[in-house]
């Protein structure tokens, strides 16, 4: 109401206010006088300038040149003289001759200088001394050509009276003109001169006093204007700053006038009115944000400049911190003090903040990844509570950091629950894994494996100091350990050992970077046990699949029950009188007794088999084609392990490093997928056992490079191919490209000759070409075993027993006998 007041009396204000000129109309008339003032003095100077530049260059270019050119006039005439007298006084005709010559080059000369006179001649006198110097030049030069007639007439007497007395005073009759030019000359020149200073002199001052004129009528027309403008808008900013000063933004100022000013006034009114409408809105604001940090959930901070909490935060802080004493707290100390955060890591938040506070919003994007975003701290309780922490910038107008807001979250229950379903996810996986395996196998498996932890705990417990050689075997044990896991398919506890095992592999480099502790290897194996007890926990409590245990193989057998009333049969039906009767039946209970507690070959090495087609895949092959040619031999159940120890590790590394791609088979017109075989035989006291595929042979090429390398074997000597191929048996000897999770670290063969060894087997390589010296030669790996590991059915035919790829088919029906076998054993 006020505000309308104020306009409804503006517009009562009488018409003489409202009609006169408004303030721009003021400063545009200003600013015209001013133009024309300037533009006035200006164009007279230009008009000055232009006629003072004519007269510059009339005394610059005419008057000048044309004096010092008067000045010229006397010297040439001494030149002409002096040459006169050399030629009359010449004591030979020759040199008188060269005195006339350059004589007349210089009367020409004087003639030229003479006539360019005339131009710059601006007087009547100097033109008629120009004439006067013209005549008196014709004669005077007539004389000279007598004089010089004369000398080369040889009539040097007459030519020296004729020099004597005409043309000397001719000459000075000449000097005498010249010379009265010369000083008419430089007088034009100094009243030129004067006269141009004169005028620069008067125009200067016309500019001057038409400036200072000009200047005191824009002072009085400025002076008026400021009384009209400067007067209003100080009374207006004197109320101005009354009110900001007392907050009364309820008070207006009175529009008394229809211009500018009177405008101005009226939006001021309008912008307090709506300052008056922004305070109420902010008051809202500020009470209801208030009424938020006392009541919301979580706790929120403002860092100021100097680490400092600000004192205006949330009231669920002090829960969180479990204190009241934040305001004015250093950040540092209120939230990291006593947390899991480093002091490193604190050392960089802090740092953080600093870089961040006062700077650009750009250095917050720079330096945000050090602000952590959680931290544990210690409760009231003893417990340890989980903060989530999440950083922002408060920028002001200028784009400049004026605080950090810190929003703090309680996550202890959240990571908690977090965790037990992480916990109960892994479960699952691990339950997964473990019903994917049969549970004999997986029996076999878990006794292996706590087999060689057992031995590697050990082994451990009876070193404290690095030893290279039981570095080596621990390497062996914890690798085999591994790929049997990976070969069921246990990825987690693939992990687990995965990691024992890097820590190994470290060790046994000839410069280890990291030493040798009993105490942490201990625990380190320790967690690869609880791995493995935790799989046949699992095993056992949540899937109920209770077996024989790690012990109960070697205490009880299962025997078919078919064989056993068979033979029951047997011995109640024969013939007690009948001596062949009796060793018949004595050696069908021999027979069966004999078999009981083995297995046959393929039986025993099935869960090596059925891996191929997982292995092939991870290798982008084809899965290959197993044949067994077991000559009917058994393999009693404690060599088992050791079987399936050794076949793991060098059939994967044929497949990895002996059979080709499918590309290249087709290229090398064989069977898209491969083909290993096993085959036995007896060999005296001992068996062999073969493995053979057809892949590229054994890459002696590189296996030789590699060794003369590391200094194995020498450059200079030739090795055969025999001592070459042994090198792949020595430990951490590999010819993998790289390392991977099949094959690399330079343990498969090392590990294989151990756990031979360990039984007293041995192996060998055996070539099946003739190809010395090749850079791949076919070759079969022969493992000999003592008898008393494998037992053979005496009356059973062997037969040669085919194994598919399980889950794949081959893509080429083509026979086994195709393409050569050898056995690919690069070392894995």
């Amino acid at each position: 109401m006020r505000s309308e007041s104020r306009a409804d009396a503006s517009a009562r204000l009488p018409f003489s206010i409202r009609a006169a000129m408004n303030i721009r109309h003021r400063i545009i008339l200003l600013v015209v006088l001013t133009f024309a003032a300037l533009a006035s003095i200006g164009g007279y100077a230009v008009l000055q300038s232009r006629h003072n530049a004519a007269e510059v260059k009339r005394v610059t270019e005419g008057v000048v040149p044309s004096a010092l050119a008067a000045a010229d006039l006397v010297s040439l005439l001494k030149e002409v003289q002096l040459t006169t007298m050399s030629l009359v006084t010449a004591p030979d005709v020759g040199l008188a001759a060269q005195a006339r010559d350059k004589l007349v080059l210089q009367k020409t000369t004087l003639k030229e200088a003479l006539q360019r006179q005339f131009s710059g001649a601006d007087s009547e006198a100097q033109q008629g001394l120009l004439r006067q110097a013209e005549e008196s030049l014709g004669n005077y030069l007539e004389a000279i050509d007598q004089a010089a007639d004369l000398k080369l007439a040889d009539q040097a007497v007459m030519a020296e009276a004729v020099l004597f007395a005409t043309v000397a005073q001719y000459q000075r009759e000449m000097e005498q003109i010249v010379d009265t030019l010369r000083v008419e000359k430089n007088r034009s020149k100094d009243e030129a001169i004067s006269a141009l200073n004169d005028n620069l002199a008067a125009t200067v001052t016309a500019v001057a006093l038409a400036t200072a004129a000009a200047v005191a009528l824009l002072a009085v027309l400025g002076a008026l204007l400021y009384r009209q403008i400067a007067n209003p808008i100080g009374r207006m900013q004197e109320a101005m700053s009354d009110i900001a000063t007392h907050q009364d933004f309820t008070r207006r100022l009175a529009v008394e006038r229809d211009d500018e000013i009177g405008r101005s006034v009226a939006a001021f009114n309008t912008m307090i009115a709506r300052i008056q409408e922004s305070a109420s809105l902010l008051r809202q604001k500020t009470t209801d944000m208030q009424t938020m940090l006392q009541h919301m959930p979580q706790g929120i901070l403002t860092v100021e400049a100097g680490g400092r909490v600000h004192p205006e935060y949330s009231a669920y802080l002090e829960t969180i911190l479990e204190t009241s004493d934040i305001a004015g707290r250093e950040l540092m100390e209120l939230v990291f003090a006593g947390s899991s955060l480093g002091a490193d890591a604190q050392a960089q938040v802090d740092a953080a903040c600093g870089a961040c506070l006062g700077e650009d919003e750009m250095n917050f994007d720079l330096n945000s990844h050090l602000l952590v975003g959680e931290i544990e701290r210690p409760a009231a309780d003893g417990a340890r509570k989980v903060l989530d922490l999440n950083w922002s910038p408060v920028v002001d107008e200028e784009g400049r950091i004026v605080r950090l807001l810190l929003c703090l979250r309680d996550v202890t229950e959240l990571r908690r629950l977090a965790a037990e379903a992480g916990e109960q996810k892994r479960e699952l996986a691990i339950i997964g894994e473990i019903l994917a395996i049969d549970q004999d196998k997986f029996h076999d498996f878990v006794a292996g494996a706590l087999r060689f932890v057992d031995d590697s705990e050990l082994l451990l417990r009876a070193h404290p100091e690095r030893n290279v050689e039981i570095i080596n075997r621990l390497f062996r044990n914890l690798h085999t350990v591994k790929g049997n896991a990976r070969t069921y398919g246990l990825r987690q506890l693939t992990d687990v050992v995965h990691q024992a095992e890097q820590r190994y592999d470290e060790l046994r480099k000839p410069r280890p970077a990291i030493a040798w502790d009993q105490g942490e290897l201990l625990a380190e194996l320790a967690g690869v046990r609880a791995a493995v007890a935790r799989y046949a926990e699992i095993n056992e409590d949540k899937l109920g699949r209770k077996g024989p245990g790690r012990h109960g193989a070697d205490r009880y057998l299962l025997v078919d029950q078919a064989q056993i009333q068979e033979t029951l049969h047997r011995l109640e039906s024969v013939n007690t009188g009948n001596l062949h009767e009796l060793v018949a039946a004595r050696d069908a209970v021999h027979k069966l007794l004999r078999l009981l507690g083995t297995d046959s070959l393929a039986a025993t090495l099935a869960s090596v088999t059925d891996s191929l087609p997982a292995l092939a895949r991870e290798l982008e092959k084809l899965p290959p084609m197993i044949v067994i040619e077991d000559d009917g031999w058994r393999v009693r159940n404690q060599a088992a392990a050791l079987l399936k120890n050794v076949f793991m590790h060098l059939v994967r590394n044929a497949i990895d490093h002996g059979l080709e791609r499918p590309e290249d088979r087709l290229a090398l017109a064989k069977p898209l997928a491969g083909t290993i075989r096993l085959s036995a035989r007896a060999a005296g006291d001992m068996v062999e056992l073969v493995l053979a595929d057809d892949g590229r042979g054994l890459a002696l090429g590189r296996i030789r490079r590699i060794a003369v390398e590391r200094g194995l074997l020498d450059a200079a000597t030739t090795a055969d191919d025999d001592e070459v191929a042994r090198q792949i048996f020595r430990a951490g000897f590999s010819t993998a490209e790289t390392v991977s999770e099949v094959s690399g670290r330079g343990v498969g063969m090392d590990a294989v000759q151990d756990f031979i060894r360990r039984e007293q087997g041995r192996i060998s390589l055996r070539f099946t070409d003739e190809a010395s010296g090749a850079a791949f030669r076919c070759f079969e790996t022969v493992i000999t075993l003592p008898a008393s590991l494998l037992v053979r059915a005496e009356d059973e035919a062997g037969e040669a027993l085919m194994v598919p790829p399980a889950s794949a088919r081959p893509l080429s029906p083509e026979p086994l006998t195709a393409a050569p076998l050898r056995a690919s054993l690069a070392t894995g």
